[in-house]
């Protein structure tokens, strides 16, 4: 087993406290799903948000899916760069796998896809 970064991105249309978490919650899920990755190989998770985001912390969502509640999981700020997108939420698994990385399946959902449309399948 190796330790691989799997990386995603969502957006959400406004800062609200529900938007926030179920986007959160529908990102992880299938980044794990797409790399078959279970919570008890996952490492720890890093979630970033634009500063635009305030409403929710995103860890929660992942905490509450079932059999996640012991995934460690942190938040945090993105920088503020002009022109950068807003409403948008960031996460870095860290997770065990025997999955080459070159085959990892990145996850981009909504505005989100246009940050790395070359990962795009």
């Amino acid at each position: 087993m190796m330790v691989r970064g799997l990386r995603g991105a969502t957006t959400v249309q406004v800062d609200e406290n529900q938007a926030v978490l179920e986007a959160t919650e529908a990102l992880v899920i299938e980044m794990a799903n797409a790399n078959k990755v279970a919570p008890k190989d996952i490492i720890s998770i890093l979630i970033s948000t634009t500063t635009d985001i305030k409403s929710a912390f995103p860890a929660k969502a992942v905490r509450s899916i079932d059999g996640w509640k012991y995934v460690p999981v942190m938040c945090t700020h993105e920088m503020e760069v002009p022109g950068a997108m807003t409403f948008c939420i960031r996460v870095l698994m860290h997770a065990n796998t025997d999955v080459p990385q070159r085959y990892i399946q990145h996850i981009y959902q909504n505005e989100a896809i246009n940050l790395r449309p070359d990962l795009q399948k």
